[in-house]
């Protein structure tokens, strides 16, 4: 692009924001008559001076720059920052006044500005998967807005040298839009940048079809056990264009999956007898992985399905050593006494699932057994969501008075954040692991006693920070969920602008601790994907999508960074007791 158009399109800084705006033009008409008006009310020789000066106005006025009415830059927001490597990202942006457009890029660095014209493509849905359409969910579609928007996709070679430059100083995005082939209409601009912090590991997470199943007597399940083959493991490098499954057409459920923070033990949890999630995989990480009858750990040892119940929020210490949980304890009978559980028919928001009692107990790889942590064991309260320090010293977690999971009486919810849910509020604490000995839990300031619940708290891998969720009742999965960060020994804690208008949960650090990745429903009610950097002072960056997550009527959930190469896994297979494979990943 010559130096002329460069000129052309760039942002023009000092213009009056009045005359931005769409009605500048009749308010201007509406002023002139009442100076006309004025000007007749005053005394010959005012009038003369008045019209001269007027007239010398209008002339200045004439030579001034042509009004342009806004263009909504709808993603990236402006102050984005990029991973470097990110596939080329689809900028949208929404103009009433345009047919075409004219984009220009423009770099501190004084590099060759970029120019495109776009002619306007609307923003399109990504591929069906036909094997998760129900008559439970529905179609994506895209919202009013989305259907408004126009987009852009830089090629990969424009999209590279895009990145290049704009590391050592923000580039600038300018829209301009044109009428007809004519003078600009409309224009906006934002700028952003590509962080110098790269996001290193991929990302393992689940891919899980929404399709609710109604059963016997009103029941509710989230996927009916004919389906359970759809749920799908992957894993993704930033830098490539799709995911790569590496598990699925599982027979029975399994659930949250946990790393060590050195990357070479992974865990998960896997529903054993009834459904009971009494199984837990711990094994090596391999390229090529195989999860045999030897590598489960029972939680039920003494065959009373749900008497001692399912690990909850299972986490892989950093040395792979040990796992952390949340038990039910050994006086409750029955695995309903201490899990607040509701699934609903609305896919969207389909399952409400959170424990109101529970202790936090540890299992010795080394010794194969399982016991309490002193100091988090105590059945007057619920205590769960427990994570590792970095130096797997002290334990983070959430905490609150035990309940009843159902009053008698309770009147069932219908939806997600119903007033009739059992309400629950946690606080997050840290107790010394010290060995296994525990110690006494502290409140953490900040994230306590605040008139929320506090819960799902991830500690950054530099162990400077802790970012956790907070919404009013329960956990996790929330409407309302928005998350928060402050420092891992307490403090005041600050909302994430990456935080998007409707549920961020599923975070995870990368291990350079300048990457978040979470799952929101921001675009979709199909949960999608996204990132945002974290820097030194603790601030968060605009939402980044991570694009081709899955299909676009699959949701993703569970994302985890993995402290391993991008190519580290590539298949896992996991057999049962008889040596029979019932699962196969690699696709």
């Amino acid at each position: 692009m010559s130096d002329g158009q460069s000129a052309r399109y760039r942002p023009a800084q000092h213009q009056n924001e009045f005359a931005r705006l769409p009605g500048a033009r009749l308010c201007s008409a509406l002023t002139f008559v009442t100076v006309v008006l004025l000007v007749c009310s005053l005394p010959p020789v005012q009038q003369s001076r008045f019209a001269v000066n007027l007239t010398l106005q209008a002339f200045a006025a004439s030579s001034s720059p042509h009004v342009l009415s806004p263009v909504s830059i709808d993603y990236p927001e402006d102050g984005s920052i990029f991973p470097p490597g990110l596939t080329p990202p689809t900028f949208l942006w929404r103009d009433a006044a345009g047919t075409s457009w004219d984009i220009d890029i423009l770099f501190a660095d004084n590099s060759a500005p970029i120019h495109a014209t776009s002619k306007g493509e609307r923003m399109q849905l990504g591929p069906i998967d036909p094997d998760c359409v129900s008559d439970s969910n529905a179609p994506p579609k895209l919202t009013p807005q989305q259907s408004a928007a126009w987009t852009w996709t830089p090629d990969t070679a424009t999209w590279a040298a895009i990145q290049a430059h704009s590391v050592s100083a923000p580039a600038t995005l300018t829209i301009t839009g044109n009428r007809d082939g004519k003078l600009a209409d409309s224009q906006s601009h934002i700028s952003f940048t590509t962080s110098k912090d790269e996001v290193r590991a991929p990302i393992f997470y689940r891919d899980v079809p929404l399709m609710p199943a109604s059963g016997n007597g009103g029941s509710v399940a989230p996927l009916a056990e004919s389906n359970i083959r759809l749920i799908h493991w992957r894993i993704r490098d930033i830098r490539k264009p799709e995911s790569h499954t590496v598990l699925s057409d599982m027979p029975t459920c399994a659930n949250c999956h946990s790393f060590s923070a050195d990357g070479k033990t992974f865990g998960m949890d896997i529903d054993g007898p009834a459904n009971d999630k009494g199984l837990y995989a711990v094994v090596p990480v391999q390229k090529n992985m195989t999860i045999q009858s030897k590598d489960m750990v029972h939680w039920n040892t003494d065959g009373n399905v749900g008497t001692v119940r399912v690990g909850f929020m299972s986490q892989v210490s950093p040395a792979g050593q040990y796992v952390l949980s949340t038990f039910a304890g050994p006086e409750l009978s029955r695995m309903i006494d201490s899990y607040y559980v509701t699934n609903f028919m609305d896919y969207r928001f389909l399952q409400v699932f959170f424990p109101t009692r529970g202790i936090l107990e540890y299992y010795n790889r080394a010794t194969g057994l399982r016991a309490p942590l002193p100091g988090a064991d105590d059945p007057k309260y619920v205590q769960t969501d427990g994570v590792w320090s970095p130096d797997g010293k002290y334990i983070v977690f959430a905490r609150a008075l035990a309940r009843e999971p159902r009053p008698h009486g309770q009147l069932a919810a219908t939806h997600a954040n119903d007033p009739d849910e059992t309400q629950i509020q946690y606080d997050l604490y840290r107790i010394p692991f010290n060995g296994g000995k525990g110690g006494t839990a502290e409140p953490i300031e900040g994230a306590s006693q605040n008139g929320m619940s506090n819960n799902f708290p991830k500690i950054s891998p530099d162990g400077k920070w802790i970012v956790f969720v907070q919404c009013k009742n329960g956990q996790l999965m929330r409407p309302d969920s928005q998350l928060y960060i402050l420092p891992a020994s307490g403090g005041t804690p600050r909302r994430l602008r990456a935080n998007t208008r409707l549920m961020n949960s599923w975070h995870s650090w990368s291990p350079n601790s300048r990457w978040l990745v979470f799952s929101s429903k921001a675009r979709s009610p199909y949960t999608q994907m996204y990132l945002t950097h974290i820097d030194e002072n603790g601030n968060s960056s605009p939402a980044i999508m991570v694009d081709n997550a899955t299909a676009s009527n699959r949701a993703v959930n569970i994302p985890e960074f993995v402290n391993i190469d991008p190519d580290g896994i590539q298949k896992i297979e996991v057999h049962v007791a008889d040596g029979a494979r019932i699962a196969n990943g690699g696709k």
